[in-house]
């Protein structure tokens, strides 16, 4: 087959190339260009898609011995990861960049691209698996190395992105022997330390930074009766189940502190309250995608409306829960209604409306959504909420 490789400039992007290449492919590499102002993303370990990057990717494609490109994808970053970020922020919501860097750019915008310019399929270093069944349908499983696992963030792929998507690593045992191997075939990358963070807040200030985008206001702290128990400098420098700087000025009766509950943006409200209304009985989002064959093609479920088991994962390294769920069509029965719905066997703590809840069977990605709601273990005393009970 002919594949683009996507080259981070990482480790596990180039061997991921080398794989394809040793595997019979006719393989050309590409580096991602995501921002035309170099000082925009970090440089060094924490980050990826720098300048430094872009030429560590070249010198393993030169090793390699495949073409190498780098194509300018900065202004479909902006708007489709960057902008997105701010808006979800702006509503309240607390957005996954990586999902949405995933979904967007890498397996939309550079495979839309691919596919136009006849390649077959893109490679990249995810640590996730691909397994196709007795009827010759694709499924994305776990990873071998559940350490590395990052099929996570991949269960934004839909089932077009899966049919032309490779994972060369997703079989390794261990991230040690991806970087023995670089080193065996002469990678400077081998030991280069993994990124993290927030690419595009290049001093890793995301409070500051959205504060500069979006602004800041003084607004109220709540309780969950609504009662004003103090002042803030700012909704967005918050976070659902945030403790400390929380600046209220009156004790609770019990003496126990308070965590934030809800953030309000259009009043600039932020709510607070017990710990136990954090815990989350019930999630739900109407933004959701199916990783291959949906629930009913699966023959978990007879009808769309029906429950089905699975496990319930909220962030990229969290445990999996036991959860059921099932695609809920609301009272009105209108296409604007229809919702997926999960509900784990136990509570999950500290969930926000805009992340990402991936839904597992066995190793198996069956499916996802973005969270617009949920449901606190605690019943809302006032009655009121944006978005979420809480």
């Amino acid at each position: 087959m002919k594949v683009l490789a996507a080259m981070s400039g990482g480790v596990d992007s180039a061997v991921a190339a080398a794989r394809a290449v040793d595997a019979g492919h006719e393989v050309v590499g590409v580096h991602l260009a995501l921002s035309r102002m170099p000082g925009t993303l970090r440089t060094g370990a924490r980050g990826c898609c720098t300048i430094e990057d872009s030429m560590d990717a070249q010198r393993a494609a030169n090793l390699i011995g495949i073409p190498y490109y780098v194509w300018d994808f900065s202004e479909r970053f902006r708007l489709d990861v960057v902008d997105d970020f701010i808006a979800e922020y702006a509503a309240g919501r607390t957005p996954n960049p990586c999902m949405r860097c995933n979904e967007r750019i890498k397996f939309a915008a550079l495979l839309e691209k691919a596919l136009a310019l006849g390649f077959d399929a893109v490679v990249t270093g995810h640590y996730a698996s691909i397994v196709t069944d007795h009827a010759g349908n694709r499924e994305l499983h776990r990873a071998s190395d559940g350490a590395k696992d990052q099929s996570y963030v991949l269960g934004v792929l839909t089932t077009e992105q899966l049919a032309h998507a490779m994972f060369p690593l997703g079989s390794t045992p261990s991230k040690a022997e991806v970087r023995a191997e670089a080193a065996a075939r002469g990678f400077s990358v081998a030991t280069k330390p993994d990124s993290h963070d927030i690419c595009f807040i290049p001093d890793g200030d995301t409070r500051g930074w959205l504060a500069d985008k979006v602004g800041a206001e003084q607004g109220d702290i709540l309780d969950r009766d609504g009662g004003v128990i103090g002042q803030h400098e700012g909704a967005l420098a918050f976070t659902i189940g945030q403790r400390k700087g929380l600046n209220v000025g009156y004790p609770t009766d019990d003496g126990k502190p308070r965590f934030v509950l809800e953030i309000r943006p259009k009043s600039n409200e932020v709510v607070v309250g017990p710990r136990e209304a954090l815990a989350i009985t019930e999630l739900a989002g109407s933004r959701f995608s199916w990783a291959g064959l949906d629930p009913v093609a699966s023959g978990y479920v007879d009808a769309p409306g029906d429950t089905f088991a699975c496990q319930v994962q909220v962030r990229a390294h969290a445990d999996p829960v036991p959860a059921t769920a099932w695609v809920s069509t609301g009272s009105t029965g209108s296409t604007d209604d229809v919702e997926l719905v999960i509900n784990p066997t136990e509570p999950i703590t500290g969930l926000s409306p805009g992340q990402t809840a991936v839904l597992y069977v066995g190793t198996r990605v069956l499916g996802q959504c973005t969270v617009d709601r949920t449901v606190s273990a605690v019943p809302v005393l006032n009655g009121s909420g944006a978005g979420s009970s809480v």
